[in-house]
């Protein structure tokens, strides 16, 4: 996994619990810390470093790595403006992933291993995103589309008919989004 993701989880950690927490997180991991941007890691650091946090918070450890999603996509969006002004909603921006996103993830980050999404267009209501990775992190996905819908200012209906982690070949994500309204 890429330094990046490292960087970006302790910038959420610390700007929302503080520096003693991603400190002992660290500890709990045991791990020093020293995440480059550019550097790779062993996914299995940032499941440890989930797991200090679940047990921490004793939440499953989906609701650390979700949580982190919803909080690092507004970081990422500070960074990376230009990902998100070029769409004004959830779907066009979702539908750009792979051949927009995670395009440049690679150039900006050479070396980074992302997930590829297959999309089922059919429904203009509902988009149904398959994702299918070794690393099973569905979760980040979910936050991360929660955090876009909320980017964009509209409501949210996501659930997971299929999960790998349940024995699926695949994750599904059904998303839907309107406008917030107000």
């Amino acid at each position: 996994m890429k330094g990046v993701v490292f960087n970006l989880l302790e910038a959420v950690v610390r700007r929302d619990y503080g520096d003693d927490t991603w400190e002992a997180l660290l500890e709990a991991a045991n791990t020093d810390g020293a995440y480059s941007s550019l550097g790779n890691y062993p996914d299995e650091e940032m499941m440890k470093l989930v797991g200090a946090a679940s047990s921490a918070l004793k939440v499953p450890a989906d609701d650390v790595v979700r949580w982190f999603g919803r909080n690092a996509l507004p970081l990422l969006a500070k960074r990376h403006p230009h990902f998100f002004t070029a769409h004004r909603s959830t779907r066009p921006f979702l539908l750009t992933l792979n051949d927009v996103i995670h395009s440049e993830v690679r150039k900006l980050y050479p070396g980074a291993d992302v997930p590829v999404f297959s999309y089922d267009t059919s429904s203009s209501e509902v988009l149904l995103m398959h994702y299918k990775s070794p690393r099973k992190l569905c979760a980040l996905a979910e936050g991360f589309i929660e955090a876009t819908a909320a980017y964009y200012a509209e409501e949210l209906s996501l659930d997971q008919p299929e999960c790998m982690k349940r024995g699926d070949d695949k994750c599904v994500l059904r998303v839907s989004v309107k406008k917030a309204r107000g």
